[in-house]
Formats: C-alpha cells, structure tokens, sequence
C-alpha cells in the first residue's frame, strides 16, 4: 500500500504530465531559458489557508532550484489583499507550475474554510465534525488534509483503515447480527486490529446493535434532531454516536447539542467552492 507522500507524489506528477503534455509551448517560445523572475500568492478572499506544504512540494519536484518565502503557513486566517508566499526563480518554471499550485492551494483552502465554519458552529457542544469519502478521486489525501487544517477530524481515510458496516453491508449479510458476526470473524482470521462503527436507520436496528455489542461507533443516519436524543439516551454513552445524513449549516448546531460525538458532513468535500487567490509577477 502506498504512503501519504506516495500517493500525493503520484497525483503531482500525474497533474504535471496531463497538464505540460510534451511541453508549455506558449512559455516556451515566448520566454528566454534563462529569465529569471518573481511572482507572490495573493489572497483575494478571506478564509483559512490551506495548501502551502504541498505547493513548496509542486515547485521543488518541478524545480529544484525555485526559491519560496513563506510569509503564511497552513491554518492562517487570512484576508483579501493578504501575501502568503514569493517564489523566485526561473520565469518559465513559475509560468509552468502556477496553475496546478493554484488548484490545489484554491481547493483545499475552500475546504479548510468551510470546515472552519462548521467547527465554529458547534463550539462548545463537544461534538467533532467529521468528513467522509466523498472526496474528489486521486485528491483524497489532501482534502483530508485541509478537513484538519480547518479543524476538522478525519473519519476513515479509506475502505481499509476501519470497518464501516453500512445498510447495503447489513442487507447482503443477511442482518446485523449476522454482519458484526462476520467482521469479527475476519478480523481475527486476518490478525487485525480495526475499529468497527455500523450504521442504523431506526431505532429497531440500533435495539439490535445495542442487544448484540461488538462495536465502537453507532452511526444515527438521517434521524431528525429528536429522534437523535432519544437515541443518544438510549445508548446512554455505551458506545460512541456519530449523526449522517442531510445535515446541513443550518441544523448542525441542533444535532450537536443532543449529545452526539460526531457529525459527518460530505459537504466539506463534494461540493465546496474554491478560496479565491492568484500567483501574480511581482
């Protein structure tokens, strides 16, 4: 399995190969190879950093050469007018890498903002807001990421670091006696050590969760805001309580105040808006 660094070294390099192609041709026959040059990153919208890290990564695998001056690192608050970084080097190796350093450093700020949001809103409650799997393909580790930056926790990052028995999971198993049966089955068959959430979808599938044990996290999938109190005394802090689905800026702060653990939104991911910033000549 590949590490965090592999994976996002493979995406870099995959961005950079479908983006230069056989090579920056507008770059390349308009700009000498040995100008040299700067350009600064400009915020123009407030929110919270994201994406410096892996931006010193783009300009070193391109260029080694490229120098950075970081003037913001990752978790800043930062508003319109803002400099985060210079860079100074060659003037075709800034023109070459300021798109891909831009889409990244544009999505994950997005997500650590909206994340930051969230996590504001239940300040106090006790409850962490989670992320999920609905992230954009090849870019998950860096949207989880910014998820954290923003003050976020990470659920699993993928289908092999914890066992998550969904409904379709419990269907095909034949129950949720039957799928918990299993899990531990394979697990020991296997010699690992995973935590186990399952999701419910009413309160005669948690009475049968809670009847037969053998898990971490219950996961309350689409209750309304009371019938998760009432879940959450029911389980009575036996295991930890996770709320999903449809869960949205306005009703967050509701569900955290019935006592829940976590609160997963797919919004942080699958649908946030970039943090708006340019990498202009300077």
């Amino acid at each position: 399995m590949l590490s965090v660094n592999e994976l996002e070294d493979a995406l870099i390099d995959l961005a950079f190969a479908e983006d230069i192609g056989d090579g920056d041709h507008t770059t390349l026959c308009c700009i000498p190879e040995d100008a040299m040059g700067k350009s600064h990153l400009l915020i123009k919208e407030d929110g919270i950093l994201a994406g410096v890290d892996v931006a010193r990564e783009v300009f070193h695998r391109f260029d080694p050469t490229m120098l950075m001056e970081v003037f913001m690192e990752d978790g800043a608050q930062v508003k319109k007018g803002d400099i985060a970084f210079v860079v100074s080097g060659k003037v075709r190796s800034l023109l070459q890498t300021e798109r891909l350093m831009l889409n990244i450093m544009q999505r994950m700020s997005g997500i650590a903002t909206m994340t930051n949001k969230y996590v504001k809103l239940i300040e106090g409650t006790g409850a962490h807001v989670l992320d999920t799997r609905k992230t954009t393909p090849g870019m998950r580790m860096l949207e989880k990421q910014a998820v954290k930056i923003g003050g976020g926790v990470n659920h699993r990052i993928g289908l092999f670091d914890m066992i998550l028995l969904k409904d379709n999971h419990v269907d095909f198993a034949g129950g949720i006696e039957n799928a918990i049966d299993r899990c531990h089955h394979y697990l020991n068959e296997k010699g690992l050590d995973l935590n186990i959430e399952i999701e419910v979808r009413n309160f005669n599938e948690l009475q049968q969760v809670l009847d037969k044990g053998g898990v971490n996290r219950i996961m309350l999938d689409n209750f309304t805001v009371a019938d998760t109190k009432k879940a959450v005394d029911i389980i009575n802090h036996r295991f930890e309580v996770e709320s999903s689905g449809g869960i949205t800026f306005d009703t967050i702060r509701s569900y955290a105040e019935q006592g829940v653990d976590f609160i997963s939104v797919g919004a942080l991911t699958h649908s946030v808006k970039g943090l708006d910033m340019s990498f202009k000549a300077c």
